[in-house]
C-alpha cells in the first residue's frame, strides 16, 4: 500500500510543501471540540491532526487503514492516554449508531471512490446535534498544486477529484447537505473544512 511506503516521510514533505496549512489545519479542527466530546477520527493518517483534538477532548478513536500511518500516529500522540489507536476501514465503521459526538475525516475525500457513502457513513456513527468535520485540499485552481498532484500521482497517490470552493460547496449539496459550515485554511494548498451539523 503507498500509504504505509509513504508514513515514515508524510510528515516532512507535508511540512516542506505546506507548512502554514499543515500546521494550522489541526488547530482550526480543534476548535470545534469539547472538553466531554468522545471523538472519532477516520483517515488519521500520521496523527497531524489527532494531536490537537487529544487534549481538547475527553477520548479519541483515531482509525487509518493503513498500518504504516498508525505506527506514525501512534509516536505522534504517545502522550495522550485518551488517545485509542485503531485500524478501521471508514467505509464500513464497526461502530455502533450515534455513539460520537463529532466525527472527522481529514483530507481524504478526494481519494474515494464512493465518498458519498462515506460520509453517510461518518453521520451515521454521529450524535444527533453532534458535528461531521471534513478538511479537504482545495487545489483545483491552482497551477503549481496541478504540479504536485500530479509528482503524487506517479509515486502512486490515486486522486479521484479535486475541489476549488465552489465545487466543494456543490459536492455536499449534491449530497443532500444544504446547511454546511465552511471555513478555510489558507497556504500554499490551502484546506477546506466543511461542518455539518447532524439533525
Amino acid at each position: 500500500m503507498f500509504w504505509d511506503k509513504a508514513a515514515a516521510f508524510y510528515d516532512l514533505f507535508e511540512t516542506l510543501y505546506n507548512r502554514k496549512v499543515y500546521q494550522n489545519l489541526g488547530k482550526r479542527v480543534a476548535e470545534e471540540v469539547e472538553k466531554d466530546d468522545i471523538v472519532l477520527e477516520c483517515a488519521c493518517g500520521t496523527g497531524a491532526i489527532s494531536k490537537y483534538i487529544a487534549p481538547k477532548c475527553r477520548q479519541l478513536i483515531a482509525t487509518d487503514l493503513s498500518k504504516g500511518m498508525l505506527k506514525q500516529a501512534s509516536k505522534n500522540c504517545r502522550r495522550y492516554d485518551n488517545v485509542k489507536i485503531r485500524r478501521a476501514d471508514m467505509t464500513r465503521l464497526k461502530c455502533q449508531a450515534h455513539r460520537f459526538d463529532k466525527v472527522v475525516a481529514g483530507n481524504v475525500i478526494h481519494l474515494l471512490e464512493s465518498p458519498y457513502t462515506v460520509i453517510k457513513e461518518l453521520e451515521r456513527v454521529c450524535k444527533p446535534g453532534g458535528k461531521i468535520i471534513i478538511p479537504t485540499y482545495i487545489n483545483m485552481s491552482d497551477a503549481r498544486n496541478k504540479k504536485a498532484v500530479r509528482l503524487l500521482e506517479v509515486l502512486g497517490v490515486k486522486f479521484k477529484r479535486q475541489f476549488d470552493m465552489d465545487s466543494y460547496r456543490s459536492f455536499f449539496v449534491d449530497a443532500g447537505y444544504q446547511d454546511v459550515e465552511y471555513s478555510i485554511v489558507y497556504g500554499r494548498m490551502s484546506c477546506a473544512i466543511a461542518i455539518i451539523t447532524k439533525k
